[in-house]
């Protein structure tokens, strides 16, 4: 016979020990943590203060990278208690000694008055052309609450090949409102925002002071190093992806814990040197692939879970359809780095006129 979900819901609470926000809030000034269950679109509804995000699905895979403690006492909540029940059954599984589910979840929290932030889940910032596309469409599927995306040029036909956020309705209209039009269409629960201009050095790092993770998918090499500069200077990593003809390329670079951009190509080529996609060409397929695992490694930082690419270079040649991997290593000689953060300007320069500097470090 099989049980229907009220009778597993009765019996998961029969397993656990419940209490109520009131009581919840007496635990935490004990110090007892809540563990948030709710799904990551959840979240922009607000969050307990110091409370640590893991979506019911994801505890078992997770929870020893946030909670590695078992004696440490938890709160499991969600929105209503549901949810949290069976994540507490969970948790006593995985040996954790002391837990419990709070009935009535956040929704009863907040409606009681209790104390609770906006949510603090991570934000992207995309672009909306080849690379931006893919990566948008599944940072926003994946319920990603807020999403920034920056891009200064039109639709034109020659994009809609490769540049699935648009269609030929939005041929002749900006990208970035092209594209919020596709993202919340797909999904509207989300807040998209948009950036119409060219990064520079007198926007960028205001452009990406709200944002914790940026998916780099520009095809020049001046806003590459832009972009580095900024991210080495703010501490925010960024999922870096590039495309050429057959080939592309997938790295993230964490300024705090591994090598940047400049590790990897301490200099700029001389402008036009090396074509970019619109002039060489590309696979129209070939972004699709490299932007759906850029926003897999966004997804990754968002949650906290696996092995990131960090200090590591996937290449992926669909020729071939062959991945090869390679190891990236800070270089001693580079110093716009995160310990000299302080000392990174950012002024135009008649090379490139989009690169910035580092005062050496004082000795």
């Amino acid at each position: 016979m099989v049980s229907t979900f009220q009778e597993l819901l009765a019996q998961a609470k029969s397993l656990i020990e419940e209490t109520d926000p009131s009581g919840s809030e007496a635990l935490i000034s004990e110090g007892w943590v809540v563990l948030d269950v709710r799904e990551i679109e959840e979240y922009d509804q607000g969050v307990i203060p110091n409370s640590i995000l893991i979506p019911q699905g994801k505890i078992e895979e997770t929870i020893d990278q946030h909670i590695p403690d078992r004696d440490q006492p938890i709160i499991a909540m969600c929105a209503g208690g549901v949810r949290s029940a069976f994540a507490a059954v969970t948790l006593n599984e995985l040996g954790y000694k002391h837990v419990v589910s709070m009935d009535g979840g956040f929704n009863l929290w907040k409606q009681e008055g209790r104390d609770w932030v906006t949510s603090q889940i991570l934000k992207p910032v995309v672009g909306a052309g080849g690379l931006g596309s893919p990566a948008a469409l599944y940072l926003a599927a994946a319920g990603v609450g807020t999403l920034g995306v920056v891009d200064m040029d039109t639709v034109e036909e020659s994009n809609l090949q490769r540049q699935i956020l648009h269609s030929t309705e939005t041929i002749g209209k900006n990208k970035v409102d092209s594209a919020k039009k596709t993202l919340l269409s797909l999904n509207p629960e989300i807040n998209v925002i948009t950036y119409n201009e060219l990064l520079d050095p007198e926007n960028i790092l205001e452009i990406i002071a709200d944002y914790d993770v940026v998916v780099d998918g520009t095809d020049n090499f001046q806003t590459r190093y832009l972009i580095n500069d900024a991210t080495v200077k703010t501490g925010i990593p960024v999922v870096h992806g590039s495309i050429f003809r057959f080939e592309g390329q997938i790295t993230v670079f964490d300024p705090k814990n591994g090598p940047t951009y400049r590790d990897m190509f301490p200099e700029s080529p001389d402008n036009g040197s090396i074509p970019n996609c619109s002039e060489a060409g590309v696979l129209g397929v070939l972004p699709g692939i490299v932007g759906s695992i850029q926003a897999l490694e966004a997804i990754k930082i968002i949650l906290g879970i696996g092995e990131g690419l960090t200090g590591r270079v996937i290449v992926f040649d669909a020729l071939e359809m062959s991945f090869r991997e390679y190891r990236i290593e800070r270089d001693p000689s580079n110093q716009i780095t995160w310990e000299n953060r302080d000392q990174i300007k950012f002024e135009r320069n008649e090379k490139n006129d989009q690169t910035n500097s580092v005062k050496p470090p004082e000795t």
